[in-house]
């Protein structure tokens, strides 16, 4: 069976209100989140840049505003749309604008865009009617893309992170791996590629990805460790167990290891269609 993403990990089958729940967990510690957390490929950012006919971005479910930055480096004028007050604060101090909204019931006030992205956050989203949505903010030639970094641990750091999950949470989603593979990622490509075909107002889904490495020590992961949906609502004592039992696995290999990412992207170019 295909492992949860991180921002799912809590959550197999879960009901519309525990998926909100996960949802707006992440900005109890949103300054962790914004230091800790993975950026994207400026590949990646440059190949939608390139793609869009102009630099008006909407960013949905903006967050701490982590890749919203990186194409305002790439020279794109970013919107923010985000439904949790904290991290759409904090992101607002590092500069972004944003208004506070899921992306289903935020109000465009007829408002269009070259680019709707969403980085680590289209899940969240129904697939079919955050497309339509899209589209009716999109200008025609304007671009969805949807992405997600996909986690490939060492498959010896893999299998000891699971052990600490079955050690200390024994009903963890994530038990049996430490960390998603891709099978999940490839699943929420696949939901979102079908979402864009339904709306209707798409040329054909494409899929890029982007291969990279990035290494860690044992205090940089164990930084980042907290914000994980699943971590986010561990009682305090729950969570240090696990952050020390993930500390030790580390130790016995060094101190540190070296994370595969891949970044999938699922992108469609808005057509001339009502």
């Amino acid at each position: 069976m295909p492992t949860i993403p991180p921002e799912r990990a809590s959550l197999p089958g879960p009901a519309p209100h525990e998926n909100r729940q996960v949802a707006e967990s992440f900005g109890s510690d949103a300054e962790r989140y914004d230091r800790t957390r993975p950026h994207y490929p400026d590949a990646m950012v440059n190949r939608i840049v390139a793609g869009s006919p102009g630099p008006d971005v909407l960013d949905v479910g903006a967050g701490t505003g982590i890749d919203a930055r990186q194409f305002q480096a790439a020279g794109c004028k970013v919107l923010g749309v985000e439904p949790d007050a904290r991290m759409a604060d904090f992101a607002r101090r590092g500069g972004l604008e944003v208004e506070v909204a899921t992306f289903e019931a935020w109000d465009p006030a007829g408002r269009d865009f070259d680019a709707v992205v969403a980085g680590q956050t289209w899940h969240w989203v129904d697939a079919v009617a955050g497309a339509a949505k899209a589209a009716q903010v999109l200008r025609p030639g304007g671009r969805l893309a949807v992405f997600w970094n996909a986690f490939q641990l060492p498959p010896d750091m893999d299998e000891a992170f699971a052990a600490v999950h079955r050690r200390v949470i024994p009903d963890s989603p994530i038990r049996q791996r430490g960390m998603p593979g891709l099978d999940a990622y490839v699943m929420l490509s696949t939901t979102a590629a079908d979402g864009i075909r339904q709306a209707g107002a798409f040329g054909d889904p494409e899929h890029w990805r982007f291969e990279w490495e990035l290494p860690y020590t044992r205090d940089e992961w164990l930084d980042q460790l907290p914000t994980f949906g699943l971590h986010t609502q561990l009682p305090p004592a729950t969570l240090q167990e696990v952050l020390a039992g993930t500390g030790a696995a580390i130790d016995a290999v060094g101190g540190g290891f070296t994370m595969r990412y891949t970044t999938m992207v699922v992108t469609a170019v808005r057509t001339g269609a009502a």
